[in-house]
């Protein structure tokens, strides 16, 4: 392969996995602000199979635009090889990670290496590797913004009030539906690190993988219905959200809050007659957050959990395996050196 090119997966059409291509492309070169890295390890997201699909689930007044051929992929970690006269703060041969132009879908992640911005990454932390580094952003930086610090004051595509997160401790209940994949499993960690109870919801396999990450109850939803065994919650953090999201009301208190990951329909009058709402916010790249968090995983405070590893070259086959759902923690693609 030439020097100056590198592998990276693209998609030439939207599609199923199968349109998923293995290609020689040109090597990126690093702009105005940003660094060149070398990847180790990218993360895998919804937003990657929603680009793949031609983001048919996004209404078309805020879908983003992009042409193809596109090299999908946001979350990455790896080695910086070089950076731009402009950046200061990185240097070669530091390991970083980062979301990469999130909300945008140019994050260019499934490749051997990618110009990243400089305020989207951090420093690697030292205590994990780097498929667990690459687990992390997304789904970290999502359930950090949802619930611990919002950092940023650009408005969600689907409500005109700002999301606020809510203050957890000691006395605070908060519920985590969907609580065994990738933003699940971290905002279950991150109300325990505050001090709160948390309730989480999956299906029965994975009871004890989230009463080990610190689930003081679980509810198997396939033998359950969460509304109708649990009452006087003060949080609900959906991370499945859609249609059925607000079957959740019922479960808050009084001045309780729903947050779904991913907003559905909620019925104003009776979140008023209920006196609760329901509020929630767009993820986006946050470098001086990934550096607080990263300290957490450091520490192992919070960890990440790794469902499966796939080489890029079978990008494919990762697709298809976040296609059978029911997956616990974060899929990752390696990077060969």
């Amino acid at each position: 392969m030439p020097a100056h090119t590198m592998r990276a997966v693209r998609l030439h059409a939207h599609g199923g996995p199968e349109v998923l291509s293995y290609d020689e492309v040109p090597m990126p070169v690093p702009g105005p602000g940003e660094v060149l890295v070398r990847v180790h390890a990218v993360g895998i997201n919804p937003p990657d199979w929603y680009l793949r699909d031609g983001l048919s689930n996004i209404p078309p007044d805020v879908r983003p635009k992009f042409d193809l051929p596109v090299i999908p992929g946001t979350d990455v970690s790896g080695v910086v090889e070089a950076v731009a006269a402009d950046v200061q703060g990185f240097s070669a041969g530091d390991e970083v990670f980062g979301l990469l132009r999130f909300p945008s879908f140019d994050g260019q992640a499934y490749a051997e290496y990618v110009a990243a911005p400089a305020s989207d990454l951090a420093r690697k932390p030292a205590g994990i590797d780097h498929v667990h580094a690459a687990g992390a952003p997304m789904s970290l930086l999502t359930a950090w913004q949802f619930l611990i610090e919002l950092g940023h004051d650009h408005p969600s595509p689907f409500q005109e009030a700002r999301h606020r997160p809510v203050t957890l401790g000691a006395g605070t209940t908060v519920l985590v539906n969907g609580a065994a994949g990738g933003v699940g499993h971290f905002a279950l960690q991150l109300a325990k690190w505050k001090g709160a109870r948390v309730i989480a919801v999956a299906s029965g396999a994975h009871e004890s993988f989230l009463r080990e990450l610190g689930a003081d109850e679980f509810i198997d939803y396939t033998k359950s219905r969460p509304e109708e065994v649990v009452n006087d919650v003060d949080l609900v953090l959906d991370a499945v959200g859609g249609r059925e999201s607000s079957r959740f009301l019922r479960t808050l208190r009084r001045g309780g809050a729903l947050f779904p990951v991913f907003f559905g329909a909620y019925d104003d009058a009776e979140t008023a007659r209920l006196g609760v709402t329901v509020s929630g916010t767009q993820v986006r790249s946050h470098g001086a957050q990934l550096t607080e968090v990263g300290r957490l995983l450091d520490a192992g405070t919070v960890r990440v959990a790794i469902d499966s590893t796939f080489a890029l070259v079978d990008a494919r086959s990762a697709h298809e395996r976040a296609a059978r759902g029911h997956i616990q923690g974060k899929i990752v693609l390696t990077v060969p050196r």
